[in-house]
């Protein structure tokens, strides 16, 4: 039985993920923002242990008190930590509206942060475990459609880059689940294409990648060699590419 911290497990693919650990028998907390959709995740983990912590994530100092409050109730370790919070933002207000630029640099970044920091210090005290934080192949390069949420997200791909040297002498595996587009709430006001993927087939990815301690994980895993593309496409063509820099 692994001791799992959630954050973000309303999310509707952090819950299809904490549906498949509670099966398996695993003991879990989970933390979110509304606690009657919380209450929902717990109902489906019926059958597991299960605590749960309630806050706002973008209270910084709110967000570190409830990684305390997750280790606290695991028994003082943790196995694996996976953050699944995230929200992509107007962008086209981004571009105008300082405010909106920093709430979507907070939200992806900065609270990702307030909780991975002080859970990183616990697993190398330890001496092992898993953190595990789901990213976006939007931080892979920047497009007009969605620069400043991808931005946020590359800087978190980087700071997980680093993260993951500095932890490996101790045994902690950190990994970067950089997810494609995925039907959810989040994405409701979106057009739909082929590459979108169900929430049920990314929590077998995510799953899978965790188990298997993977640094970096593409889901699903047709997008490494899409964004090796993109992210590698000539600027002055990349321009000229609808597709790619359209919005």
């Amino acid at each position: 039985m692994r001791r799992i911290i959630v954050f973000g497990a309303t999310s509707a693919i952090a819950a299809e993920v904490c549906a498949r650990w509670a099966a398996r028998g695993d003991r879990l907390h989970l933390v979110g923002r509304d606690p009657d959709r919380l209450a929902g995740v717990v109902a489906r983990c019926a059958g597991a242990e299960v605590s749960t912590g309630c806050g706002d994530f973008v209270d910084l100092a709110r967000a570190e008190s409830l990684a305390a409050e997750g280790v606290a109730a695991l028994g003082g370790a943790v196995d694996v930590v996976l953050v699944a919070h995230g929200d992509l933002g107007d962008q086209a207000r981004s571009e105008h509206d300082v405010a909106e630029a920093a709430r979507a640099v907070q939200v992806n970044l900065l609270s990702v942060l307030a909780v991975v920091v002080p859970l990183a210090n616990v697993l190398e005290r330890q001496r092992g475990g898993t953190i595990a934080v789901i990213t976006s192949v939007a931080g892979e390069r920047g497009r007009p459609r969605n620069y400043t949420y991808g931005a946020a997200k590359g800087a978190l791909h980087v700071y997980l880059q680093g993260l993951r040297s500095r932890l490996h002498a101790a045994g902690v595996t950190v990994t970067t689940l950089k997810l494609g587009p995925v039907d959810t709430p989040m994405t409701a006001g979106h057009a739909k294409n082929r590459l979108f993927a169900t929430p049920q087939r990314v929590a077998i990815d995510i799953d899978r990648a965790i188990e298997r301690r993977r640094a970096v994980a593409f889901v699903p895993w047709y997008w490494r060699p899409i964004l090796f593309v993109v992210r590698h496409t000539p600027e002055p063509i990349f321009q000229r590419l609808g597709f790619l820099s359209g919005r």
